[in-house]
């Protein structure tokens, strides 16, 4: 059994490798649809930027460094289970992770609180890293999934309230607008969240954590399912290609996470991820033995 501080210290070295590891290596989720997104592209121009995109991604594993100079600001999805030993400490395991990582990786330094106007210079500061819980009764478990949150994706992002006479249709236009206008220059193609809430917070809270859903998932609700094809498909048939030039696909897909909305609200939000999507799951046991089931073959 290990002892307090030998259990922080060892909570605190596995998050740090694997921040280091989602900076360098993207998920196998995403590398699987580039790939199959590369085939489809049928110009020139489009299968050079592919190219070129599969060059740096293979050379930042070569080299052991990230995979984009932004690395962004670093988020984390905990899902907690309740009698995880270690949940007491985890806030403060993963900022000093963030914080060493920021040296050992390198990560480039991009936290500045807000009324200071300073950078931290170690990606931690005023309620960062930025960590949402979830709660897991009867589990003895955690599941951390961490998105490096950089700032070419970070500025498409919307957020509406319409009226219900608007109904569910008028998000498609709203969706399209933010695509075909700031997200283009989120080096596409890229992978659309949309958050459906009763009021823009929990829009946008649902909007990111449908950024950060794996690949190949879809909405449970078959309306939902359908929703996000057809979005899918639209945005996929305006001509623009990896880079935001001319190609066949715009975006690697569209997830929506909905709740229940107010009798007279329809809050809509949209975050984008781009091509350079770092977003990696990590899971524990109560002994802190892990397992990457987002990076196969990988340990830290």
């Amino acid at each position: 059994m290990l002892g307090e501080t030998s259990a922080k210290e060892k909570f605190i070295s596995t998050i740090e490798k694997f921040i280091a590891l989602a900076a360098v290596r993207l998920s196998d989720d995403v590398m699987a649809r580039l790939e199959e997104m590369r085939g489809r592209e049928d110009t020139p121009l489009q299968k050079a930027i592919y190219d070129s995109y599969f060059e740096n991604l293979q050379m930042a594993r070569n080299l052991n460094r990230p995979c984009c100079q932004d690395t962004g600001l670093l988020q984390f999805y905990v899902k907690a289970g309740t009698t995880f030993p270690h949940l007491d400490i985890t806030r403060e395991v993963i900022t000093e992770a963030v914080r060493r990582a920021t040296k050992s990786v390198p990560l480039r330094p991009n936290a500045v609180n807000y009324f200071d106007e300073k950078n931290t210079g170690d990606n931690t500061g005023e309620r960062t890293p930025w960590i949402d819980w979830e709660i897991v009764p009867a589990s003895s478990e955690m599941e951390i999934t961490l998105y490096f949150s950089g700032a070419g994706c970070s500025l498409p992002g919307q957020a509406r309230v319409f009226k219900p006479s608007d109904g569910l249709e008028a998000i498609i236009p709203f969706v399209f607008n933010a695509i075909t206008g700031s997200g283009i220059n989120a080096c596409p193609p890229l992978l659309v969240g949309i958050g459906l809430g009763h009021n823009i917070e929990n829009a946008a809270v649902l909007s990111k954590k449908a950024c950060v859903r794996l690949l190949g998932t879809k909405h449970p609700h078959p309306k939902g399912a359908e929703l996000e094809k057809r979005i899918t498909d639209g945005l996929n048939s305006l001509g623009m290609g990896a880079q935001g030039l001319c190609g066949n696909q715009a975006v690697m897909g569209v997830h929506i996470e909905s709740s229940a909305r107010h009798t007279a609200t329809i809050a809509c939000a949209v975050n984008v991820s781009c091509y350079t999507m770092r977003r990696g799951i990590i899971s524990f046991k109560s002994d802190l033995s892990y397992e990457l089931p987002t990076y196969r073959g990988a340990s830290l």
